[in-house]
């Protein structure tokens, strides 16, 4: 076996621990796979760029099923917060193909060691005034609806495995806006064979779509409520960081769990429907592996 650069030694143990006996490495996956959401996009495919990077071959299948929960803000900006429980289901098929409802229905275009490209459906639950009245009310509802999304990771190398992720998604509805986001993360030192974890920072962008969709006011909206008119202006939505976790219980068996924190920027920060600047979610997630 060929000697790694020093660098390398510092992430053997954890890479290590990622690597479960049954040749499945460390991806993690949520309840709510929602836009928007707090929650780095990075996030529901944490791992997977790494197991390309360091294991020889891929197992054929590879299914997670399981449940789970987030707490986070019943949307961007609004202070209410709440519970919201969903299943888990996670399937591989030879790198090629994934179901997943942190990634969606999707297909690996170009699928290397360091580099991922690909298109998946997924979609956006949208926003409705009921869910805080105070705050929604007379703003109307934003259907759920499927998005398109292209895909694109990158694992600078087994000294560094620094992974990037970019994402640009299309929704089908909604507010037919364009939205991506571009984040980076990294497997954190102090791991072990029953514990791993992954941290990074992303940023997200919208259109002048889904920004107004999401944060502006229209004329007809502020005749029917207290809100000023307002143009929200395409550019950046958020940034923030992410954290995911995951304990091995045994083989099989594994307990997942995601913090994220955002901060709404320029026109999402500035428009009169934003309670809070600040976002956070927490996810936690029982998983079985087989």
């Amino acid at each position: 076996m060929r000697n790694k650069p020093a660098l390398s030694n510092r992430f053997m143990p954890l890479l290590a621990a990622l690597i479960l006996p049954s040749g499945l490495l460390l991806a993690s996956h949520q309840a709510q796979a929602q836009t928007p959401s707090p929650l780095a996009e990075w996030q529901y495919s944490s791992g997977i760029q790494l197991q390309r990077l360091f294991e020889p071959s891929i197992p054929t299948w590879q299914v997670e099923l399981g449940l789970g929960s987030q707490f986070a803000p019943v949307a961007d900006g609004i202070t209410r917060y709440q519970v919201q429980p969903g299943p888990v289901i996670d399937v591989r098929y030879k790198d090629e193909f994934f179901l997943s409802t942190g990634e969606g229905l999707g297909v690996n275009l170009l699928s290397f060691r360091h580099i991922d490209m690909g298109a998946a459906i997924t979609y956006d639950l949208g926003r409705s005034p009921h869910a805080d009245g105070k705050a929604l009310d007379g703003l109307g509802t934003i259907h759920p609806a499927p998005e398109v999304k292209f895909f694109a990771t990158y694992a600078l190398a087994e000294a560094f495995p620094l992974t990037l992720r970019l994402d640009v998604r299309r929704q089908i509805g909604a507010t037919n806006g364009w939205v991506g986001d571009f984040g980076a993360y990294l497997p954190m030192p102090g791991s072990s064979a029953k514990f791993a974890w992954f941290a990074g920072p992303t940023i997200t962008a919208g259109d002048g779509r889904y920004m107004q969709g999401y944060f502006g006011v229209s004329q007809a909206q502020a005749i029917s409520t207290n809100y000023r008119l307002y143009k929200a202006a395409p550019g950046l939505k958020s940034a923030g960081f992410g954290l995911s976790a995951a304990w091995f219980l045994t083989p099989h068996w594994v307990i997942d769990m995601s913090a994220a924190y955002e901060r709404l920027l320029g026109s999402a920060a500035n428009s009169p429907i934003t309670e809070s600047k600040n976002d956070g979610v927490v996810s936690l997630s029982g998983l079985y592996k087989f």
